[in-house]
């Protein structure tokens, strides 16, 4: 029996009347619809109604001549079509509910339902003029997408390809203020993620490259702007390929989820595999564990005002069959969501991190795919903006930026769980142990936030590594934690008294609560261990690039030759100024007659090079002028000014001219016999000397190696400056840093800073790096 057609409907073309009938009888015309009502009102309805507090927000529209309501069951929660709005065709005037054709099938087609009275819409006419506008509005969308094109934005190497948030605005080709989601796409390798995307956002252009080639056409990550949605979109590299690097590109998929508001796992198989479950499983579980903390830190650190990480992004699942049904399909009591979180139950993979994941499916009988309802489905979850809300392009790039720095560099194989797609090594430190072998639980490069290693279980000890740290007993039993070392002497004590406490008690151990605890031969007999007296004994780790803990730091012997290179240094200094002018009025006054005296000589008599006041000059023994010394390198004898018959220093000009002689008259032959005596024993003098001071340099260089610390770098392994790389030289000396052992130059260590934990007290040498550390050394 079919249902009861009202007058109204028989052919006839009626106006929309008022079926609140709340102020009225339901004689009166529509003037408006209310969404959530599910109603068309009357004026005096919709004014009487909507004045109650709790149906005051609701959302009205003013009816247009031909308006045809929405279906009701389409558009609610409980609709068998979610989102899908359909216009009806019919009222039910006993349900009071506007009804489309499949609905009007599927609920009043039996039982008593089927006598109801209903009222016809007539919507030909409407929905010609509805597609004329749709038409005209895709026309629109198309135009605006012609020329969007696609941008590498991170490489195979996980490295980012834009320099900066204004070159990511610009290659976006979107506004700086413009407000934007993230929509992003994962698979396996060729599935045709491109080709969803430029069919999904850009009405078929070939935004994104696509190929029919058995390689790979996506390689790294890129990017485009849908101007349409106002979404930055990103195609990702497929899963399951022939793909070096393997483990740094799963890693990179993360990122990309990472600041993700909308995910497409996009599959093409006939059904849903189990990689699929693992795959979204693993993101969650890795996203909770170390993204989260990453972006709530770098919303701290850039002082952004929109929250990266709420909750993780929503998930669409895309599923395109060919001969299979989609999923649920046998099952129409149960949604597909319902049995999607039923096969991550069995797996027990447990998706917490995602915010919503939502199945999309299509069957594809004769191609091409119908991309249709997966639009749909995405335009309604971007106008959500409960968990997700759209963010500056800068902010997008701040926190890829982020991510990409904390995550990054080398993971190596050997260290590689394969069970899970993203193994804790893809984003924790990969040190190990030295002593133990246990790697460091936190997160990759955490050293440059001055955060140290650190490990979830204990160490063992090294005699290899020593790696043993001393703590006070007395302060560990008044609840602190104290390390103390071995060292020479206390920090209250002068160098050199210091080095006299130590040549008679030995070494000490100092508390800076306690002060000194410990001296290792404060008897003549009977000292015991301080491992049984005054300290507490704790094995660390030791990670790489780190130095051993209890190594030797008794300096004595370094401490007496530092003191006895400061003595000789500021003897030297001091003496310097006056021996230049003694030494150079001696040698006035032993010197022959015909020689120029040192005052008169302020430049060389060749070159017109300047002395300076530590340039030495020569005299020439021929022609008694002053010269630098390369001008008078050369030597020969001179016996005409009783120089022979040994070779003697003279200047280029009387080298050459050898053969000519000197004209000496015998007076002046005389007069230099004394003079030449008295100079040639000066010379003599003058060389023993600095025989006797190179006799002192040479014990002091041997004994430099056996008086070195332990943890200073040998002499002979320090080839260049640790810091500017320059190499050493004679003329360039090589120092040690007091704090981390490595050799600098003088200009990379002219600092002075006590070095407690290696046992100097007082201000020592140390390298540019270590005195910008904070704290103590």
């Amino acid at each position: 029996m079919s249902a009861q057609t009202s007058p109204a409907g028989k052919g006839l073309s009626p106006g929309l009347m008022c079926q609140e009938s709340y102020a009225c009888s339901g004689t009166a015309e529509a003037v408006f619809e209310c969404d959530e009502c599910c109603s068309l009102q009357c004026l005096r309805c919709e004014e009487e109604l909507h004045r109650q507090e709790r149906l005051r927000n609701h959302e009205r529209i003013r009816l247009k001549p031909g308006h045809v309501p929405y279906c009701d069951l389409c558009k609610g929660p409980d609709g068998h079509l979610p989102g899908v709005r359909q216009r009806a065709v019919v009222r039910c005037q006993t349900c009071k509910i506007n009804l489309c054709l499949e609905c009007q099938k599927r609920t009043h087609s039996g039982g008593n339902k089927r006598r109801h009275p209903v009222t016809v819409y007539h919507v030909s006419n409407v929905q010609e003029s509805l597609e004329a506008e749709e038409m005209d509005e895709e026309t629109k969308r198309k135009k605006m997408t012609e020329k969007v094109v696609s941008f590498l934005l991170v490489d195979e190497n996980e490295e980012i390809q834009v320099t900066n948030e204004e070159d990511f605005i610009r290659k976006l080709d979107c506004k700086p203020d413009q407000h934007l989601k993230v929509v992003s796409i994962f698979g396996n390798t060729g599935d045709g993620k491109s080709h969803t995307l430029n069919h999904t956002f850009f009405y078929g252009r070939e935004v994104f490259k696509t190929s029919p080639a058995q390689e790979s056409c996506t390689v790294g990550v890129w990017a485009a702007y849908d101007p349409v949605h106002k979404v930055a979109v990103i195609d990702t590299e497929g899963l399951l390929g022939a793909t070096v690097n393997l483990s740094q590109r799963t890693r990179l998929l993360l990122k990309v989820l990472a600041i993700s508001d909308l995910v497409i796992y996009r599959t093409h198989a006939d059904r849903l595999h189990n990689d699929l479950f693992k795959f979204l499983g693993d993101a969650s579980e890795a996203y909770l564990k170390h993204f989260t903390k990453e972006l709530k830190a770098t919303t701290a650190r850039c002082g952004l005002d929109v929250p990266l990480s709420t909750l993780g992004p929503a998930v669409i699942i895309f599923h395109e069959t060919v001969h299979t049904q989609l999923l649920g399909t046998d099952h129409p009591s149960e949604v597909p969501e319902k049995l999607i979180q039923d096969r991550f139950r069995k797996l027990g993979r447990f998706p917490e991190a995602f915010s919503s994941i939502h199945y999309k499916g299509t069957r594809t009988y004769n191609p091409p795919t119908d991309f249709s309802g997966l639009r749909r489905a995405l335009e309604q979850l971007l106008e959500n903006n409960t968990t997700r809300s759209p963010r500056h392009p800068g902010v997008i790039f701040k926190a890829l930026k982020a991510l990409s720095d904390r995550f990054s560099g080398e993971i190596p194989d050997d260290q590689m769980a394969h069970s899970s797609f993203f193994p804790d090594e893809y984003f924790t430190c990969s040190s190990l142990c030295l002593s133990c072998g246990v790697g460091c639980k936190n997160s990759m490069n955490h050293g440059k936030e001055g955060v140290p290693h650190e490990a979830r279980s204990r160490c063992r000890y090294s005699h290899q590594y020593d790696n043993r740290v001393y703590t006070c007993k007395a302060c560990y039993e008044r609840g602190k934690e104290v390390s103390v070392v071995p060292k020479t002497s206390a920090s209250t004590d002068s160098p050199w008294m210091g080095l006299a406490k130590y040549a008679w008690s030995g070494y000490v151990i100092e508390c800076p609560n306690c002060g000194v605890v410990y001296r290792s031969r404060q008897y003549w007999f009977g000292n015991q261990d301080p491992v049984d007296t005054v300290v507490r004994t704790e094995i660390v780790h030791v990670w790489p690039g780190t130095d051993g803990f209890l190594k030797d730091n008794n300096n004595a012997a370094q401490r007496l030759l530092d003191g006895m290179n400061f003595m000789a240094q500021s003897v030297s200094e001091l003496s310097l100024g006056p021996t230049k002018a003694v030494t150079s009025w001696l040698t006035d006054q032993i010197a022959p007659a015909y020689w120029r005296p040192n005052s008169q000589i302020l430049s060389c008599n060749k070159c017109a090079t300047s002395f300076k006041d530590n340039d030495t000059k020569h005299h020439c023994r021929a022609c008694g002028e002053g010269f630098c010394d390369s001008c008078s390198s050369k030597s020969r004898p001179v016996p005409e000014r009783g120089w022979g018959p040994a070779p003697v220093r003279v200047c280029d000009n009387c080298y050459e001219a050898r053969n000519v002689q000197l004209d000496v008259t015998e007076a002046q032959a005389d007069d230099e016999g004394g003079t030449l005596i008295a100079r040639k024993v000066g010379e003599a003098v003058q060389n023993t000397l600095g025989a006797v001071v190179t006799a002192i340099d040479i014990p002091l260089g041997l004994v430099k190696d056996a008086a070195r610390p332990a943890y200073w770098v040998p002499d002979h392994e320090i080839l260049h400056c640790h810091n500017c790389r320059k190499e050493f030289s004679v003329k360039l000396s090589k120092h040690h840093c007091r704090a981390c052992g490595q050799g600098f130059c003088d200009e990379c260590s002219h600092d002075r800073r006590a070095v407690p934990s290696r046992g100097w007290d007082h201000p020592v040498r140390v390298c540019f790096n270590c005195n910008k550390k904070p704290g103590d050394l």
